[in-house]
């Protein structure tokens, strides 16, 4: 089983914000594929399903960005997941522009408390990512502030289309490695 995480936080008051960009990548697969996400476990919304003759979880953990180890770890450990080769997690990530992709095999949590989290639940950093770029915060924004914030204007056009990337950047992971996804899409 190959556990793929977006992270964000729960309730329609999130939806759609900056930090929530794993959600909708996890959406775009779950539409792509036919895989329902309907139902509730390991503290998340999950979809079981096939991507490409690959048996896959589709979860959104609805623990709150910061707590998302919690959710992750358990789906991990429940299925027996080897992190390094069974799961992926998608994210937001503020160093990068808009839209733009990273893809890495293994690091630190960069400052994300959602991944900081997680790799403290699984006790290893060696689990391959995708970093989806929401843009630096405008000076004088509280980074909270920034990353619950909404896209605006052509940042919310470039959005759809990296949601849809990440979407395929995560079958690329998938079907063909880390290896060759990076230096596909990034």
């Amino acid at each position: 089983m190959y556990v793929i995480a977006g992270l964000g936080n729960p309730g329609s008051k999130y939806e759609k914000t900056r930090h929530n960009v794993g959600f909708q990548v996890v959406d775009c697969l779950a539409k792509e594929y036919g895989i329902e996400m309907n139902q509730r476990k390991h503290r998340a919304l999950c979809g079981m399903g096939m991507i490409e003759g690959h048996k896959v979880l589709l979860m959104k953990p609805q623990t709150y960005m910061n707590l998302s180890g919690e959710s992750v770890g358990e789906a991990v450990g429940y299925y027996k997941a080897d992190p390094e080769s069974e799961l992926l997690i998608i994210y937001d990530d503020v160093s990068l522009e808009p839209g733009k992709l990273r893809i890495r095999k293994k690091g630190s949590a960069g400052g994300h408390n959602g991944v900081k989290n997680i790799i403290l639940h699984l006790d290893t950093q060696l689990f391959p990512r995708i970093k989806v770029g929401v843009g630096r915060k405008p000076e004088g924004y509280d980074l909270a502030d920034y990353v619950l914030g909404h896209f605006q204007g052509t940042d919310e056009e470039q959005m759809k289309e990296a949601y849809g990337q990440a979407a395929r950047a995560a079958v690329a992971i998938l079907t063909e490695g880390p290896d060759k996804a990076m230096n596909e899409f990034n």
